[in-house]
C-alpha cells in the first residue's frame, strides 16, 4: 500500500478536522499580521472574540427557538470560562513575548507543545506512551526549526522563557480540555460561546481604548479579514478543536495540530510572497513525516475512547 493510501486508511474524520483546524490556524497569522499594522493587539483581541462570541450566541438563540440547542449545562459555564481565561492568558504571553524574541525563537519554542503535550496527560492518567513516540516528536520539532529558522537563531532572552511558560501553559490546557471534560454533560458549542464571551469581555475590559481605537481606525479591507479570523480561525477552529479532544485524545490533537507552522508557511509563500527554500521544504516534510509516524504510534497505544453524546 502507498503512503498516501495508508495515511487515507488510518486518519479519520475526527483527525481530518483537526487538520483543517491547522489549516486555518495556520493562515491566521498572516491575516493577524496585517491587521495589528491598523490597531492595538488588545483592542483586536477584544474584537475578534467578542464579535465571535455574539454570533454563536445568536446562532445558539435561533437554534433554541427551533429546538436544536441545548441548555447551557453548570459545565458549559465552568469549563468554558475556565478556558476563556486559560487561552486569553495565553494569546496575550505569546503576542507580547514575540516582540523581546525571535519568530524564530518563538516557532520552535511553543512547538515543544507535541512534547509537553503526552508527559502531562500521562502524568494524569498514570500511563505513558513508549518513549519511541517521543522520537517521532522531537523529530517534528526539529522539522519546526527548519522550517523557520530561515533568518536564523537569535541568543535566548527573557522573551524565550516566557514562550516557554506559554508552551507549558498551551500543553497544559490541551489536555485539560479532555480530562476536565470527560463524564460531564456539557456541549462543545456552549463552551466555547462561553470561553469567546470571557477573552471578548476581558480583553474589552482591560483596554477599552483599545478596541474603540480598533472599530474606528478599521476600513473595508480590515473588516473583511477580521471577519475570517472570527468565521473560520475562531469560530470554527475552537469549535473544531474542542469537538476533537472530546473525541480522540489529547496527545493525537497535539501531534495534528503541529503541522500548523506548515500551513502558515505555506500561506505566507502563496499569498504573502514570502520564500520557502530547501531547508523550509524539509522541515515541512519532517513535521509532516514524524506526526503521521507519531499518530500511528499513538494510535496503537490508545484504547479506543467512545463517541461524544
Amino acid at each position: 500500500m502507498s503512503l498516501t493510501g495508508a495515511i487515507r486508511g488510518r486518519l479519520s474524520g475526527v483527525d481530518g478536522l483537526l487538520i483543517l483546524v491547522a489549516l486555518v490556524w495556520g493562515s491566521s497569522y498572516l491575516v493577524a499580521k496585517e491587521l495589528t499594522n491598523h490597531a492595538p493587539i488588545a483592542g483586536l483581541l477584544a474584537l475578534r472574540f467578542g464579535t465571535a462570541a455574539a454570533l454563536m450566541a445568536a446562532i445558539w438563540v435561533i437554534g433554541r427557538a427551533g429546538g436544536k440547542r441545548e441548555k447551557f449545562s453548570k459545565w458549559d459555564l465552568r469549563l468554558g470560562a475556565l478556558y476563556g481565561l486559560l487561552v486569553g492568558t495565553i494569546m496575550w504571553i505569546e503576542t507580547n513575548s514575540i516582540h523581546m524574541t525571535s519568530a524564530t525563537n518563538a516557532g520552535l519554542i511553543i512547538s515543544l507543545t507535541i512534547i509537553f503535550t503526552p508527559i502531562i496527560e500521562g502524568i494524569w492518567a498514570r500511563n505513558w506512551l513508549p518513549p519511541i513516540f517521543f522520537v517521532a516528536a522531537v523529530g517534528a520539532v526539529v522539522g519546526v526549526a527548519l522550517l523557520v529558522s530561515a533568518g536564523g537563531f537569535a541568543n535566548l532572552n527573557l522573551g524565550d522563557f516566557i514562550m516557554l511558560g506559554a508552551a507549558l501553559l498551551r500543553a497544559w490546557t490541551t489536555a485539560a480540555q479532555g480530562r476536565f471534560a470527560a463524564g460531564k454533560t456539557l456541549s462543545s458549542f456552549n463552551v466555547t460561546i462561553v470561553q469567546f464571551a470571557v477573552i471578548g469581555i476581558g480583553y474589552a475590559l482591560l483596554a477599552p481604548a483599545a478596541l474603540t481605537q480598533t472599530i474606528v481606525s478599521f476600513g473595508t479591507q480590515q473588516w473583511l479579514e477580521l471577519a475570517y479570523l472570527v468565521l473560520f480561525c475562531s469560530v470554527f477552529g475552537f469549535v473544531g478543536l474542542m469537538v476533537g479532544i472530546r473525541r480522540t485524545s489529547a496527545t493525537r490533537a497535539s501531534l495534528l495540530l503541529s503541522t500548523e507552522p506548515v500551513w502558515a508557511v505555506i500561506v505566507a509563500a502563496s499569498f504573502g510572497g514570502e520564500a520557502l527554500g530547501w531547508l523550509g521544504a524539509l522541515g515541512a516534510a519532517m513535521i509532516i513525516g514524524f506526526s503521521y509516524w507519531g499518530l500511528s504510534i499513538e494510535a496503537s497505544w490508545r484504547q479506543p475512547t467512545p463517541p461524544e453524546r
